[in-house]
């Protein structure tokens, strides 16, 4: 089932000047939220605690209308988002703003139906009530009371997120404008549907990321999925294999251990930062670099033990891991749940790979999509919603017309930027494309290691979000 990002370890350590400002990066509450805002039927009037970090060290006060920065959660623990978003915590004391993150229902510890996760995750009838529109209202909703709360009401209020939080904040920004001044959306590819963008864009950069460091590299993984099946047809081929791959004994097989290779080179394409990371696993700098770097290596000369070698660097860069465990699928941030909204309403053709790709050839297929749905929830998915109730056709024209204050980060060797917004639509709907740019850079804690390039990215979203501000509080006097 494709998703955004499953974290496999720990969060991104937060930088050492931040975390001595403050013993606790932010403090935790919790709002009564209701289950159903828009319906008025006696279940939709349910409630639950929705969880919310707040960070209010450099906050101006509300005397000051001093701005609020709101993190619209992800699909997981807020927490985890929080500690990967250093760029708010950077930003807060230029802007004297209050830094506010709301985690998403159905995630983490907002939890509806008591919290109970058996019963909030048992069926149709109460995952019904996770969706990215009651998740918006959730937002909204949260956000006026919390101005409320601290007498705020003139505090203008920006949004940021990264990936499906990007599309939120997008999102959020078009159907709730008289909530958020502006929107910071992070390599959010809300081109993703009904085929707007071509089902193979997401591998062919994938492709284009190992090809552009090695044509050995590329064609090295390219042709290494027919030797994994030739082997493992062969007596003994699947014992060489979990030889080779180092794979734990508990289990093997050929499309096992493909979906562990794609994994990693996936995941390591998506975050080919240039400094070293620790966000979905310990990587270095320029891993894409490292993998073929490991593959190009003279002194190994078998295929596995090239593949063997890239792979290490995503799963065992930290040398600790003695085996390999191919039925691992541990969830420690709380994402399972995207399954359930991947088959509803964010139906996003990925997975398409043309000749050219270093996967093997296939065509996105939605009956295959539709019958996983159809067995694990008893539910139809709705490929054509998002771009009803958000929109997507034609987004530069319409939004044009009527749409204002967006940035839209993409960095060009992350995936998911195949259905992202890559040119200007007006003066204030603004596209900032990296070139050598990968998912989310620019909201990641800054480094002394950062190449200029991205330093100018940062540079530059600060001014835009300042204009917004300078605008708004003009607009008051």
């Amino acid at each position: 089932m494709p998703g955004f990002p499953s974290p496999i370890l720990q969060p991104e350590q937060l930088s050492v000047s931040f975390t001595q400002t403050k013993k606790n990066p932010y403090e935790t509450y919790y709002f009564t939220q209701i289950l159903d805002h828009f319906n008025y039927n006696p279940q939709s009037y349910q409630t639950f605690q929705q969880r919310y970090l707040m960070n209010d060290t450099y906050w101006g006060g509300a005397r000051n209308r001093s701005p609020i920065f709101v993190y619209t959660g992800n699909e997981g623990d807020i927490e985890w988002f929080a500690q990967n978003t250093g760029f708010m915590f950077e930003t807060a004391p230029r802007f004297q703003a209050l830094l506010v993150f709301l985690e998403h229902r159905f995630y983490g510890e907002s939890v509806p139906f008591g919290g109970d996760k058996k019963v909030a995750y048992k069926n149709a009838s109460t995952l019904g009530y996770l969706s990215s529109m009651q998740a918006l209202a959730d937002y909204a909703t949260l956000i006026l009371d919390l101005k409320k709360n601290l007498s705020a009401l003139d505090s203008p209020v920006v949004v940021f997120g990264g990936s499906y939080g990007g599309m939120l904040a997008a999102w959020f920004r078009l159907k709730y404008p008289h909530v958020a001044i502006g929107a910071l959306s992070s390599s959010s590819p809300i081109l993703y549907f009904e085929n707007i963008t071509s089902p193979n864009s997401f591998n062919n950069i994938i492709t284009r990321d190992f090809r552009s460091e090695s044509e050995n590299c590329y064609k090295v993984i390219k042709g290494s999925w027919q030797e994994i099946e030739d082997t493992a047809d062969r007596p003994g081929g699947l014992e060489l294999l979990q030889k080779s791959f180092r794979v734990c004994k508990n289990y093997i097989s050929a499309s096992a251990l493909e979906g562990w290779l794609r994994t990693a080179f996936t995941y390591t394409a998506m975050t080919d930062y240039p400094t070293p990371s620790n966000f979905l696993s310990p990587l270095p700098a320029y891993p894409v670099k490292e993998m073929c770097r490991a593959i190009d290596n003279p002194t190994v000369n078998d295929t596995f033990g090239k593949l063997y070698g890239a792979a290490n660097i995503y799963y065992n860069y930290t040398g600790t891991a003695t085996c390999f465990d191919l039925l691992d699928h541990s969830d420690p941030h709380g994402l399972d749940e995207w399954s359930w909204q991947a088959c509803t309403e964010m139906i996003m053709p990925v997975g398409g790979n043309s000749k050219e790709s270093i996967f093997p050839e296939s065509e996105w297929n939605y009956d295959a999509r539709a019958s996983f749905c159809k067995d694990n929830y008893d539910v139809v998915p709705r490929p054509t919603w998002i771009t009803t109730e958000y929109g997507g056709h034609d987004i530069g024209r319409v939004l044009k017309r009527f749409g204002s204050n967006i940035i839209f980060f993409n960095g060009l060797r992350d995936p998911w930027s195949g259905g992202g917004v890559l040119k200007n639509i007006s003066e204030s709907i603004v596209a900032i494309v990296a070139e050598k740019g990968a998912h989310h850079v620019d909201l990641r804690f800054s480094t002394n290691e950062d190449p200029e390039w991205l330093r100018d990215v940062r540079r530059r979203e600060v001014e835009i979000i300042d204009k917004w501000l300078s605008q708004y509080y003009q607009s008051l006097t």
